[in-house]
């Protein structure tokens, strides 16, 4: 294993972990001594990862460490590099100019070499065809309700153009070929319910936030697989 590799490694054991973890274990789970291990936080740390503990106390990783260049893959960048030339041309939900900054950020700390191969990549994104995601209200107000965990009152409409009034809780947006689809927990129902952003005729966010974890909600949600669209 090369040492990058080692690095990269660690770094994400310290991430499976919230709480401080001995040197020892870290080291046995890599197949190093305890003094390459030292050597490997040191490094990482000088790198900017904020890395706290000490020998004979255990290390944890702090939140909003990113990893230098080096230690991505060219398969890893360019899986990057086309997730963001998606966005930025095909998700249509205001994050166009976000990712095409982080498309420039993650080109500008590229080595010379790998930066050239990236932009001569054959994995383009094509337009797509036109979709059902128009109407309803703007992605960016939907995320944001996502965001503070806000209870919202909906007016919906079926296929049969039925309307109901509803009020749910968003906890997450999912992008289909066709159709843009919000999923909730609805008060209504009493379980989660999906909903396309077209057919929602109004959307207004209370100031109540909604009682659970919004990512307790979507691991539940996955749980039960209930992705289907209503």
């Amino acid at each position: 294993m090369s040492r990058s590799s080692r690095l990269l490694d660690l770094i994400q054991l310290l991430r499976s972990h919230r709480r401080p973890v001995a040197g020892q274990v870290l080291a046995d789970s890599l197949g190093v001594s305890l003094r390459t291990l030292y050597r490997d936080i040191a490094t990482l740390q000088a790198q900017g990862a904020v890395i706290a503990g000490e020998a004979g106390v255990g290390y944890v990783l702090r939140a909003g460490y990113l990893l230098p260049p080096l230690m991505f893959t060219e398969e890893e960048i360019e899986a990057l590099v086309l997730g963001s030339r998606w966005v930025a041309e095909r998700s249509g939900t205001g994050l166009e100019l976000a990712a095409k900054a982080a498309l420039t950020k993650i080109s500008a700390v590229l080595p010379t070499d790998v930066r050239d191969r990236v932009d001569a990549s054959p994995l383009l994104v094509g337009p797509g065809e036109e979709s059902g995601a128009g109407g309803g209200p703007e992605l960016a107000t939907i995320r944001q309700a996502i965001r503070s965990q806000s209870k919202v009152e909906i007016g919906y409409r079926d296929a049969g153009q039925a309307e109901t009034r509803r009020v749910v809780w968003p906890f997450a947006l999912g992008f289909f070929d066709r159709v843009r689809v919000v999923m909730t927990w609805c008060e209504l129902r009493q379980s989660f319910r999906s909903f396309r952003t077209d057919r929602i005729a109004s959307w207004t966010v209370t100031e109540t936030r909604y009682p659970r974890r919004r990512q307790d909600l979507l691991k539940e949600w996955r749980e039960l697989e209930r992705i289907a669209p209503q």
